[in-house]
C-alpha cells in the first residue's frame, strides 16, 4: 500500500490531493492542515482513499506509521518544519514552497539529507518547479547552455500573494558571469510577454528560483528570474473555461544555449490556473518519490530541484496527461 501525507490542505493543497487520489498506484492520502475543518472538508470530497489526520502545533508533525512520501503545500517558511520531520523519519519529501529564504532554509539541509539518505525535492511548483523542468528538457537541445531566463505571472491563494509581493520587495538576486550576483537596489521593470491569453505583463527580477537553477544549470554564466505582480482580480478568461478564483498564472522559460558553432534560444511557455499547475506538479513529484510514479523523478539524497531530478521529458508527458501543458513559444526573446 501507497501512503502520501500531504501538510496543507489551502488553494494548491486542495488540487495535489485531487490528483493523488486520481493516481491509481496511490492508495492512501493522509491530509493535515492548521485549519482541521479545512482538513476535514478536503478529505470528505475526495473519496476513500483521503483521510484527514491532527496538525502538530510546533509545526513537526509525528508521522504516522506506513507513510511513503511527504507533501508540503503550507506557507513560506513552514516546510522547514515539515523538512526536519521527513528527515527523522527518513521518508522524502517534496515541496511547494517559492519563498526566496525558505529555499534556503531548504538548501541548508543538504549534508542532514544525505546522511539520512532521504530526498528532500525543493520548489516543486511553478517557477520554482515547472520552470526548471522547462529549462532542463531544452538544456538536452543543446551542446552547452550559457543562459536562462524564467518569467512568471500569476499567485496561487492569500499566502502566494504574499509571498510573490515579498520577493518584489527584497533586493534581486541574479547570476552574471557565471557568479550569483545580489543587487543593491531593485532594476527597471520590462515587459514580457507570455503565452495568451495572458498577454504582456511589466516584470521585474527577483531572487526566486534562481538558487535552484543554479544548482542545476552550474555552468550556466546568466540566470534571471523575473516576476510580474499578479492582479487579486485578473480579468483574464480562457475560452470555455470557468475560473471561479480568478487566478490564472502563466509561465515563459528561455533558455539559451549552444549547438556546435552556432547559439540560439529555445522558449517555452504555458498558461494555467496558478494553484492547478502548482498543485500537479507537486502531486507529480511527491508520487513518484513514493514509488507511485518511479520513471519521472531520480531518487537522490540531499536537497534537490526539480532540474537536477526529473526526467523532463516523462515529466512533462505526465503533466500534460493531467491537463497542465507546456509548449514551444514563438515570441521575442527577452534578451
Amino acid at each position: 500500500m501507497t501512503t502520501v501525507l500531504l501538510q496543507g490542505a489551502g488553494a494548491v493543497g486542495a488540487r495535489a490531493a485531487r490528483q493523488l487520489v486520481e493516481t491509481p498506484s496511490i492508495d492512501h492520502v493522509l491530509i493535515a492542515d492548521r485549519s482541521a475543518e479545512r482538513a476535514e472538508a478536503v478529505a470528505g470530497v475526495m473519496g476513500d482513499k483521503a483521510e484527514p489526520i491532527a496538525w502538530a502545533r510546533d509545526g513537526i508533525p509525528e508521522l504516522p506509521d506506513g507513510v511513503d512520501a511527504i507533501a508540503s503545500a503550507v506557507p513560506a517558511g513552514a516546510d522547514i518544519g515539515v523538512a526536519r520531520a521527513a528527515m527523522a523519519a527518513r521518508v522524502p519529501l517534496a515541496s511547494a514552497g517559492d519563498d526566496v529564504l525558505g529555499i534556503q532554509g531548504m538548501l541548508s539541509f543538504e549534508a542532514m539529507a544525505r546522511d539520512a539518505g532521504v530526498t528532500l525535492a525543493a520548489g516543486c511548483g511553478l517557477a520554482p518547479g515547472l520552470a526548471d523542468v522547462l529549462a532542463r528538457h531544452a538544456a538536452d537541445s543543446f551542446d552547452v547552455v550559457d543562459e536562462i531566463n524564467v518569467a512568471r505571472y500569476g499567485a496561487a491563494g492569500d499566502a502566494s500573494h504574499s509571498t510573490v509581493r515579498r520577493a518584489l520587495r527584497e533586493r534581486p538576486v541574479e547570476v552574471r558571469d557565471g557568479r550569483r550576483t545580489e543587487a543593491r537596489r531593485r532594476g527597471a521593470r520590462e515587459l514580457i510577454w507570455f503565452p495568451d491569453p495572458v498577454g504582456a505583463h511589466e516584470c521585474e527580477v527577483v531572487g526566486t528560483a534562481v538558487d535552484l537553477l543554479l544548482r542545476a544549470f552550474p555552468d550556466a554564466q546568466r540566470v534571471a528570474v523575473r516576476q510580474a505582480e499578479p492582479d487579486r482580480r485578473p480579468r483574464i478568461a480562457l475560452p470555455g473555461r470557468n475560473d471561479p478564483e480568478g487566478s490564472w498564472g502563466a509561465l515563459r522559460v528561455e533558455t539559451w544555449g549552444r549547438r556546435g558553432p552556432g547559439r540560439e534560444p529555445l522558449v517555452y511557455g504555458a498558461v494555467e490556473r496558478t494553484a492547478i499547475a502548482t498543485g500537479t506538479v507537486l502531486a507529480v513529484t511527491v508520487a513518484a518519490l513514493a514509488g507511485a510514479l518511479p520513471s519521472l523523478v531520480r531518487a537522490e539524497p540531499g536537497v534537490r530541484g526539480l532540474g537536477q531530478i526529473a526526467a523532463p521529458r516523462a515529466f512533462l508527458e505526465e503533466l500534460a496527461r493531467r491537463g497542465v501543458r507546456a509548449a514551444v513559444f514563438e515570441g521575442v526573446p527577452v534578451a
